[in-house]
């Protein structure tokens, strides 16, 4: 794993069971709603922001409970207004991959996503939007009970 890679770590104060479930399946209250959970290695979820036709699949590679989440990007159409065709597979075959550690009353959550990287033509929007739904939603969800997942516009 490169240091290039997209990463960063939050203290929550939730348990490291809760922080696993929402890395599974509680996608819904801090990022996006996937079309079905993530429960089980060989699991596949596909996330979509609606209205737009965005959206990236997930396989789950490893679960350890309360300690280890590991997803890899098996399709992804990333539509971005002025962004080249190119940006569109870039998440193709990355991994997102998600440390638990408890650390006294707290949770460390270590997050890399292997493969997301200043190289790639989304970098910048790849990581405003991780700082926002991992440092900020993410982290709120476990903390207060309330993310701020995407919702679509009504």
């Amino acid at each position: 794993m490169s240091a290039e890679n997209y990463s960063r770590t939050i203290t929550v104060t939730a348990s490291p069971d809760e922080a696993f479930r929402a890395l599974t399946v509680g996608f819904e209250h801090w990022w996006t709603k996937p079309d079905q959970p993530i429960i089980k290695v060989g699991d596949r979820a596909k996330f979509d922001f609606p209205p737009a036709i965005s959206y990236w699949t997930f396989e789950a590679t490893q679960l350890l409970q309360g300690e280890c989440i590991e997803l890899e990007c098996t399709d992804a159409l990333h539509i971005h207004e002025g962004q080249p065709r190119a940006i569109e597979r870039e998440w193709l075959c990355t991994k997102t991959i998600w440390r638990i550690k408890a650390r006294g009353e707290n949770t460390d959550i270590h997050f890399e996503h292997v493969g997301l990287n200043p190289s790639l033509l989304c970098f910048g929007i790849c990581e405003a939007g991780w700082d926002f739904f991992f440092v900020d939603s993410l982290k709120a969800y476990l903390d207060t009970g309330v993310g701020k997942p995407h919702r679509a516009p009504e």
